[in-house]
């Protein structure tokens, strides 16, 4: 039966891709689709002509003058290292924030799928959760220069 199946599958295919019936390609126009077949070869080769002239256009660009500032070189030899002073950002990072929330989402779709074990579903939920937050919040955090 399979094989029936596909020879006719096969023998249709066939037959309807080899049609020879050539389609007839003229067409009679009216006189007002002929005058907007016309006005529209006009329009074409005006643009083609104008495209053409664009294209033999020079542009000139020119080039601006950079104008370069003397560099001051301090060379004094200083007693102690420099320290660096930093400010702290204030808040919690991104990750952070990921975290938590992956994790709150993460324990509660997981205690609603898994309806046998709640707390089993709600750990893994948790955990995974956690993971994939921290991995979002992460990558904004270095996005935003902060790592």
């Amino acid at each position: 039966m399979k094989k029936l199946l596909i020879v006719l599958g096969i023998s249709a295919i066939t037959v309807t891709s080899c049609n020879t019936k050539k389609a007839d390609d003229t067409k009679v126009l009216s006189a007002t689709q002929q005058a907007e077949y016309d006005e529209f070869l006009k329009w074409k080769e005006e643009k083609a002509a104008k495209e053409e002239a664009d294209k033999t256009k020079t542009v000139v660009i020119e080039k601006p003058v950079v104008v370069e500032k003397p560099v001051y070189v301090d060379r004094t030899v200083a007693a102690a290292p420099a320290t660096s002073t930093t400010t702290a950002k204030k808040g919690w990072s991104k990750a952070a924030k990921g975290t938590a929330i992956g994790a709150g989402t993460g324990a509660v779709a997981g205690a609603i799928i898994n309806k046998r074990n709640r707390g089993a579903g709600a750990v893994v939920g948790g955990i995974l959760g956690a993971g994939v937050g921290y991995g979002i919040g992460r990558s904004q955090d270095k996005r935003d220069g902060r790592y």
